[in-house]
C-alpha cells in the first residue's frame, strides 16, 4: 500500500461525521507528493453544488480533528475543493452514479489498437472491469488496466441560442 493511501483513508474515517453533519458527502480524499511537497486533498459534494463558501467552511470544520488525531508526520498542505463537472471516478459509488455518462478512460499502456485513451458512455461496472460503450461496440476494460476515468462533459449542449454558456 502507498504511504498516501493509508493516511487518505485514516483521514477520510476522521472527517466523514464532521463534513456530513455539515450536509456535505466527501467524494475524494487524496495524501500525495508533487515534488517536494505533501497534499491533502479533501474533495467534497452535495446534491445543491459546492462554491468556495463551502470549500472555506469544511476546511475550517476539519482542521481542527485532524490536527488533533494527527495522523500526517510530514508538512502538508490542505486543500478542499469540488469534484467539478469532470469529475474522476474512483469508488464504486462513483461508477454507479455516472452509468450512462460520458466518461474517458486512460489506459497505463496502449491497448492492442495502440490507443492509451477511449471516450464513450459508460455501460457498466462491476469492480473488475469497467464497460464503455465507444464508436458503436462496448469495450470492456479490466480494472488493473485503467490509470484514470473521468466524467466528459460536453459542453456545447448548454449553449444557448446566443452562442452563450447555460451553466
Amino acid at each position: 500500500m502507498a504511504k498516501g493511501t493509508g493516511i487518505a483513508e485514516r483521514v477520510e474515517t476522521l472527517i466523514t461525521p464532521c463534513v456530513s453533519a455539515l450536509g456535505y458527502c466527501i467524494w475524494d480524499v487524496e495524501y500525495v507528493k508533487e515534488g517536494a511537497e505533501w497534499y491533502l486533498r479533501i474533495t467534497i459534494d452535495s446534491d445543491a453544488g459546492i462554491g468556495i463558501d463551502d470549500c472555506e467552511r469544511v476546511s475550517h470544520a476539519i482542521t481542527p480533528i485532524i490536527d488533533e488525531a494527527d495522523p500526517i508526520e510530514d508538512f502538508y498542505y490542505l486543500e478542499v475543493s469540488s469534484p467539478g463537472i469532470e469529475r474522476v471516478l474512483r469508488k464504486p459509488e462513483h461508477f454507479s452514479a455516472s452509468i450512462g455518462s460520458d466518461v474517458e478512460v486512460r489506459l497505463y499502456a496502449p491497448d492492442e489498437k495502440k490507443r492509451k485513451a477511449y471516450t464513450g458512455t459508460l455501460a457498466a461496472y462491476d469492480g473488475k472491469s469497467i464497460a464503455v460503450c465507444c464508436e458503436g461496440e462496448t469495450i470492456v476494460f479490466p480494472c488493473e488496466k485503467v490509470s484514470k476515468v473521468r466524467t466528459v462533459y460536453d459542453f456545447s449542449k448548454n449553449v444557448n441560442k446566443e452562442g452563450k454558456s447555460e451553466i
